[in-house]
């Protein structure tokens, strides 16, 4: 079975480094940003998808700017696939 990296996956862990680097706990951008605890637990965790208004109110609570999460998720996504890539063409 091929694990395929997941979109929901690369932008919760850019939100989790990004929130770490600061600093700041989950109860704090979670206040921030309007949206509960666990929902955004759950987002770090790559458990749930955020809308692009709940992923905006996020960067926002984190100074960050959409385009800078999104960039740095292609960029998480695009090394996964080189990597996989590397394998297959090893074979």
């Amino acid at each position: 079975m091929t694990t395929m990296a997941l979109l929901r996956t690369a932008v919760g862990q850019t939100l989790r480094a990004a929130r770490t680097e600061q600093s700041r706990t989950l109860r704090d951008v979670a206040r921030e940003a309007r949206v509960s605890l666990g929902y955004l637990s759950e987002v770090e965790r790559g458990q749930k998808e955020a809308s692009s208004e709940l992923l905006n109110a996020i960067c926002e609570a984190l100074d960050l700017t959409l385009s800078s999460v999104i960039t740095n998720v292609s960029l998480e996504l695009k090394s996964q696939e080189s990597a996989k890539l590397s394998v297959v063409d090893a074979a």
